[in-house]
């Protein structure tokens, strides 16, 4: 069977297990920088007739599946400290699978940051701004240099993880222009960790914004005072989110009584993923967040207006656990972490790929999904039960009471069926 090793180099000699794979690799492929490092190593000279340097993600996972298509079975990937941290290991799982790939961890630069500044890092927020630049395709990150602010509002130590756009300047003028009101933030910048130039720079975030570094680098963000007292009360998020709360176009959003039901039947656990498709202008994953700050929720919508909505609603929120994806489902859902709970607002007319996609990647859980029209019903009712789910199916029919001169009149809104699918 063809094997794919994972590498990750840079702060100490290569164990025995990584010595014996680089011996019998028939391929070694990394970026440039790594396969130097690699090169440099005395016992190793061997091995530069089989390296092949390559500099995205998607050439390297291109070149490999090619190499085992051409009947190479053996192949080193470099990566650099720890490969499933904010690394390629986990994207080279989804791709080849877990039993075609074994990975063999270096310290991440992270954990070398905090040891090289002498501070804890076991409560810290540890977040990647590190993308591609090639032709401006940068893959979609959780979070972003606006967001920072507001992780800092709720986290005392923040590491970022950085790349020639955000750079430790650009990271500090964001910390600077939205944390004014904060003199005791410090950064400290951690350049070229493991390397015989390594160095650590510490600054107020006015001092780091008006300075360049050398990449590699890591930048550790700590507010150096005490920890402010937080008053769970006062911070808890409350249900029931008004339609004209939000940002909506049209009348376009799952209206306030079907949402209610909607997120009573996820059954939403206090921690886990929560995918929304078709998520429109976000109004069930802006609730989902809402009331499960511990949850990560993915809204998927591929008009690029109601994505701008959805963005509006996370900042005005301040919902830093919800990320907006764009794209077209089943497609958009490939890069996502695997779901405990999924709702589908709307499927683009793909409702059995969608399914057939959740249906794998979902070991158990709730899949809820909203029908205006009795042929979506029919579709989501036998595509679930093909998939092993067991159904629960509601209709909610609402009427709202609406002037009619001097008294009140019910107008009926359209129903929606609320389908239920469960597995255990």
């Amino acid at each position: 069977m063809a094997k794919l090793t994972i590498i990750g180099i840079g702060a100490r000699p290569l164990d025995t297990r990584a010595r014996q794979a680089a011996v019998s690799a028939q391929v070694i492929v990394g970026p440039r920088r790594l396969c130097a490092l690699f090169a440099g190593y005395a016992e190793w000279p061997e091995a530069q007739g089989r390296m092949r340097q390559i500099a995205t993600p998607d050439e390297t996972i291109d070149f490999i599946r090619e190499s085992f298509a051409r009947g190479k079975e053996r192949i080193v990937l470099l990566a650099s400290g720890d490969p499933l941290f904010f690394g390629i290991g986990r994207r080279a799982v989804l791709e080849f699978g877990g039993d075609s790939v074994e990975i063999i961890p270096d310290v991440s630069s992270v954990q070398l940051a905090f040891s090289r500044i002498k501070e804890p890092w076991d409560d810290a927020l540890l977040i990647s701004l590190h993308g591609s630049s090639d032709a401006g395709r940068r893959r979609k990150l959780r979070y972003e240099l606006p967001d920072l602010p507001g992780l800092l509002a709720a986290h005392h130590t923040i590491a970022v993880l950085t790349d020639r756009a955000h750079n430790p300047a650009a990271i500090a003028a964001a910390v600077r222009d939205g944390c004014a009101s904060r003199p005791s933030l410090l950064l400290s910048v951690c350049e070229r960790l493991g390397y015989d130039d390594e160095g650590i720079t510490e600054g107020s975030p006015d001092e780091i914004a008006a300075m360049s570094f050398s990449d590699p680098n890591v930048v550790i963000i700590r507010d150096t005072a005490d920890p402010p007292r937080v008053d769970v009360e006062a911070t808890h998020p409350r249900f029931g989110l008004r339609e004209e709360e939000m940002a909506h176009s049209g009348g376009l959003i799952t209206k306030d009584e079907v949402r209610a039901v909607t997120l009573h039947s996820l059954r939403l656990p206090e921690k886990g993923v929560l995918w929304d498709i078709g998520a429109g202008s976000g109004a069930v994953s802006i609730e989902a967040a809402r009331l499960c700050p511990g949850l990560q929720v993915f809204a998927v919508e591929r008009d690029e207006g109601q994505r701008g909505l959805i963005s509006r609603n996370r900042a005005l929120f301040g919902l830093l656990t919800l990320t907006v994806v764009g794209g077209e489902a089943p497609r958009a859902l490939a890069s996502l972490p695997c779901p405990d709970r999924v709702f589908i607002g709307g499927g683009g007319g793909k409702l059995r790929e969608i399914i057939d996609t959740v249906q794998r990647r979902m070991e158990g859980g709730i899949v809820v999904i909203n029908a205006a029209t009795l042929e979506t019903l029919h579709d989501a009712c036998r595509e679930l039960e093909k998939a092993g789910y067991a159904l629960r199916i509601s209709e909610v029919s609402v009427a709202r009471a609406k002037p009619v001169g001097e008294k009140r009149h019910l107008a009926a809104q359209n129903p929606v069926f609320v389908i239920t699918g469960e597995k255990r």
